[in-house]
């Protein structure tokens, strides 16, 4: 018998002279048994050979695991995990939380350029121009509560016509003009809509419109159908006149105490068209106000349907003593283009931009005579705007047919209009300085430029929203960034780049026009009433305006870049309401901010139903007929093959 071996081995030793047979040896599982080699060759063992004998196997040591739920994991991978997270947060964490805790030292946010300082300063001049019952935050300290018995002359059961807007450095309402002017601010604002969120001025625009076209929901009845009048000026002057009106007196609005009639005209498409417009426009900036834009738009389509009454055709200003020396109207056609296409926008009725694409409207229009002045936009002439709002149209929605023939060719029209503007074709002259002189050199050469430099720069958006690097001025191909480079050149000169190194924007850089022909900033905020005489000293005097009228934007140099800053010659001094709408459009098409791009390709759309493939009808069944044999064949054979592309 032999003990048990507690480490699996016999403790039997064999004998030196004895060799297991076949090199047998005593095995336990897959291990020798070394004890078993061993030979008694004496009772006493050698010490090594016994620590040898009595040697504990080496056994590997289990590993033990974690289980975590989804897996199992060894305590050696375990400890990495936690080392390693460990780690990352002394390395990642531990800083973040220090930054953190840390004073802060916010950095300066990136100035507004230079295009947006211009911009909060035009915009501001409307707020000088306000009449009526102004509210608190209108921000202009030295301007007051003015004109509140406007309208109290007609014979209508309405509260008058307090509001709106005066238009110059007189104290006169045009609503020709005026409406002219809030139809632009409305246009800008759905173009450039983030742009003037981006530099918090969206609210303010809204609310600059919204005064304009509170005021011209009040010249008419706009709650009814049909009308039969609209009012078309507040106060007014006779040329020469020695009697106390809105020329003849140097009073600020607030001291008006002069009689200030209203004008009412029973015809006139021309105004009816652009108070359409502006208050079709506005009623899409309004869209979000679901009844204030139905309001506008009730409003649009009543006066536009006094435009379009066939028996009142005659232009608004015709026999009209206190308006056609200042704002005479030189037809209506393009009112007709330009309404139409702005009711289309808001309502989406096929009706509206029939008319705008009627062969007719054009033809009496000139608009496809490449007449220069025709290519020139003003409170007068809406041609230009029209045709490039309409190629708007077919730019980015291509509707087919029937519209497509006429679109395209407002189109052609457009990219021609923007080939004259460009020095290189010597369409208009220029001064030496880099002014465009699109009104031939005559007084107030400014308000046309801004109005080119803003459809130049919008223009050129529509082309880089469609991914189109150019187009062609005849046999010569130019990049979009020649239009911008032109809109920049006028801007730029309006701003201060111009031979008298002056900023034609009051209150912009530091040297700009200190004695403005305007009756409200010439005239003290003493608390001191002056008549109608005894304002002229403000008037005549050669000190500087008490109050600057900030943003507004002078009539300009003359064809020399000279430039006289007199209060008495209205011709460089005097700011328009007008004059100013197309310099913000134009700034802001310009303005240069980060994280907005281009126009607003949709909201001026969303009215629009989408419109399904449309073929044009086809041609009536062939028929037989010897008449028309003989008839057909004289009539192409022999004719130029060009001539067979000329289209009425």
């Amino acid at each position: 018998m032999h003990s048990r071996n507690q480490w699996g081995g016999s403790f039997e030793l064999t004998n030196s002279n004895e060799v297991a047979s076949d090199y047998e040896t005593s095995r336990i599982g897959d291990q020798w048994d070394r004890a078993a080699l061993l030979s008694p060759a004496s009772d006493t063992m050698d010490s090594t050979v016994q620590s040898w004998i009595l040697e504990r196997p080496i056994t590997k040591k289990k590993t033990k695991y974690v289980d975590i739920g989804c897996m199992k994991l060894s305590y050696k991978a375990l400890k990495w995990i936690f080392g390693i997270i460990f780690v990352g947060f002394c390395v990642i964490g531990l800083p973040i939380i220090v930054a953190k805790n840390l004073p802060k030292h916010h950095s300066r946010p990136i100035p507004p350029d230079n295009y947006t300082l211009a911009l909060h300063k035009a915009l501001l001049f409307f707020n000088a121009q306000k009449s009526g019952e102004l509210p608190k935050s209108n921000g202009i300290p030295w301007r007051g509560n003015s004109g509140l018995q406007d309208g109290k002359d007609t014979t209508d059961d309405k509260k008058g016509l307090v509001g709106g807007y005066y238009d110059a450095g007189d104290n006169i309402k045009f609503h020709f003009p005026m409406s002219f002017a809030m139809t632009m601010l409305s246009w800008s604002v759905l173009e450039y809509k983030q742009k003037y969120m981006a530099i918090n001025e969206y609210d303010h625009a809204r609310e600059l419109i919204r005064w304009g076209t509170d005021y011209l929901l009040l010249t008419f009845n706009s709650s009814a159908s049909k009308i039969n009048k609209i009012y078309a000026q507040v106060g007014g002057s006779l040329n020469g006149s020695k009697t106390p009106d809105d020329h003849y007196c140097w009073q600020k609005p607030e001291d008006m105490d002069y009689p200030r009639p209203t004008t009412t005209i029973f015809e006139g498409p021309d105004l009816a068209g652009e108070m359409a417009a502006a208050l079709a426009a506005a009623s899409i900036v309004f869209q979000d106000d679901t009844t204030y834009s139905k309001k506008l738009l009730k409003g649009a389509e009543t006066v536009f349907a006094f435009a379009r009454d066939f028996g009142k055709r005659s232009t608004y200003s015709r026999g009209k003593p206190n308006i056609e020396p200042f704002y005479n109207s030189s037809g209506y056609f393009d009112e007709y283009m330009w309404g139409g296409a702005w009711l289309f926008y808001a309502t989406g009725n096929s009706t509206y931009i029939s008319l705008a694409t009627d062969p007719n409207v054009p033809k009496h229009s000139n608009a496809f005579y490449m007449i220069p002045d025709l290519s020139v936009l003003s409170w007068d002439n809406k041609l230009p705007a029209a045709m490039l709002l309409l190629t708007r149209f077919r730019m980015f929605l291509s509707p087919g047919y029937p519209y497509e023939e006429m679109l395209s060719m407002y189109h052609n029209v457009t990219s021609l209009t923007m080939c004259s503007y460009l020095q290189q074709f010597k369409v208009f002259n220029w001064t030496r300085g880099g002014l465009i002189q699109l009104n031939h050199g005559r007084p107030q050469s400014l308000q046309y430029a801004v109005n080119a430099a803003f459809l130049a720069s919008l223009f050129a958006d529509y082309m880089e929203a469609k991914g189109v690097p150019g187009w062609n001025c005849g046999p010569n191909y130019v990049s979009r960034s020649v239009l911008k480079a032109f809109a920049t050149s006028q801007i730029e000169y309006i701003m201060g780049k111009n031979p008298m190194n002056m900023s034609y924007i009051v209150g912009y850089g530091n040297k700009f026009p200190r004695h403005v022909h305007h009756r409200g900033a010439s005239t003290p905020n003493d608390h001191k009433h002056y008549s109608c005489t005894g304002g002229w000293k403000w008037r005549d005097t050669d000190n500087r305006n008490p109050h600057n009228i900030t943003g507004a934007m002078v009539g300009g140099p003359n064809n020399f870049d000279q430039f006289h800053d007199s209060r008495t010659n209205y011709n460089y001094t005097e700011p328009t309401l007008a004059g100013n709408a197309g310099l913000v459009a134009a700034l802001i098409s310009l303005t240069s901010i980060e994280g907005t791009s281009g126009v607003d390709i949709n909201t001026i759309f969303e009215a629009i139903p989408p419109f399904g493939p449309q073929n044009p009808p086809p041609p009536p069944p062939w028929k037989p007929n010897s008449d028309s044999l003989q008839l057909e064949f004289p009539i192409v054979i022999g004719v130029n093959s060009s001539k067979l592309m000329d289209r009425d």
